[in-house]
């Protein structure tokens, strides 16, 4: 399958990166025609909001930064993510009623029609992504 559209770049890892990452992915998912308002623009960009947070929280290494791809491909809207902690695997579970931290996979695995994660073949770290499908009609909203 051949790419409609293609959004790659890098952000330093701390939360002000993360928080462009996400404003960047709704603005480019609008531009390709998924207007701000649309679900496909909502969904993604709230599991782009969750998967940058990770990098930053759980994968950040001092200077390094994480990189944040975004395609559109067959009907598929896939982000990744990646960092430099390879040996940080985000874990599912379940959190506990009064933690304060631990929702943002359920959100992703909610969400996401699919999602992993993956070693990162040309550098130290890992690749987390999450697939949202498409409408069958074609429609963006």
């Amino acid at each position: 399958m051949a790419c409609v559209h293609e959004f790659a770049m890098r952000f330093t890892s701390t939360p002000r990166g993360a928080r462009l990452a996400r404003r960047l992915v709704s603005h480019r998912l609008h531009a390709w025609g998924h207007p701000y308002a649309s679900p496909a623009n909502e969904t993604v960009t709230l599991i782009a909001a969750e998967l940058t947070a990770n990098a930053v929280r759980h994968g950040q290494v001092p200077g390094r930064d994480f990189g944040l791809l975004l395609m559109e491909t067959g009907g598929v809207l896939r982000v990744e993510v990646a960092d430099t902690r390879a040996e940080k695997l985000p874990i599912r579970g379940t959190p506990g009623p009064y933690g304060e931290s631990g929702r943002g996979l359920l959100l992703v695995d909610a969400l996401a029609d699919d999602w992993g994660v993956a070693p990162r073949p040309t550098a130290p770290g890992k690749t987390v992504w999450a697939e949202l499908r498409l409408p069958v009609s074609g429609a963006t909203a």
